[in-house]
């Protein structure tokens, strides 16, 4: 797939990307790269590209647009572009609702993405009055409310205190979705995802398992990544 915006800047220039069923995926790479570019086709709110983008064998194109914006859910880097209602109970309930759910059925789907998330206690708070982290995890929560089949999540742990990029950490490895995850947090791509993709200058550079690409130093170096001061790959032991 390669894509140019309207003035001209070409920000694809031929991606050939596939992420299989249950995968947990890290979208690496520079500022520039083109990584918001390709997450923003994978349910269409970009298109008209050259190529084509496919989610679980459905053409992203405009006839299957709801059905491929129920199975791809994005969670934004910023909590507050995707709260927007007075309660948190109402934020995870908007999109199932406009989707035509009702009732018990609804509160149940609500209460379900809360539980998810560790936030069923504070369905009925503004989300203006919680901390950033706990906006995060209801931001997730309102994607999970749609059942996706993919989580595609753009920058889960920046601004994260220590704790609450754990307790976000825990809440990935529980669900049972595939996850394409962009993040320049490399420690935390190593944690969660076995395998990471490396876009740079529009194109995929590299692909490969997430601690051989991290131990790669001259890939690092060529895609300008560079590890937190101290951190050595090779001495982190990886769970599930």
């Amino acid at each position: 797939m390669a894509f140019a915006y309207p003035d001209g800047h070409q920000a694809l220039f031929g991606v050939d990307l596939t992420v299989r069923r249950g995968e947990r995926v890290a979208l690496l790479g520079p500022n520039g790269a083109g990584k918001t570019t390709l997450v923003l086709h994978l349910n269409g709110i970009l298109g008209g590209g050259v190529g084509s983008v496919r989610v679980a064998g459905l053409p992203v194109t405009k006839p299957n647009l709801a059905e491929v914006r129920r199975r791809v859910g994005i969670v934004f880097q910023d909590p507050d572009d995707q709260l927007f209602m007075p309660t948190v109970r109402e934020d995870v309930a908007f999109g199932p609702a406009a989707a035509g759910l009702r009732g018990a059925a609804l509160e149940e789907r609500v209460h379900t993405a809360l539980d998810r998330v560790g936030m069923a206690e504070f369905a009925d708070r503004p989300p203006h009055h919680l901390s950033f982290g706990q906006r995060r995890r209801v931001a997730v929560a309102t994607v999970l409310a749609m059942e996706p089949e993919i989580l595609v999540l753009d920058e889960p742990s920046s601004n994260l205190d220590p704790a609450s990029r754990r307790e976000l950490a825990d809440i990935l490895r529980s669900l049972d979705v595939t996850v394409l995850m962009v993040t320049h947090d490399l420690p935390y791509a190593l944690e969660l995802c076995e395998r990471s993709v490396i876009l740079s200058g529009g194109v995929i550079a590299a692909d490969g398992p997430t601690g051989e690409l991290l131990c790669d130093e001259d890939t690092m170096r060529a895609h300008r990544l560079e590890l937190p001061f101290g951190f050595d790959p090779r001495s982190v032991v990886m769970g599930r």
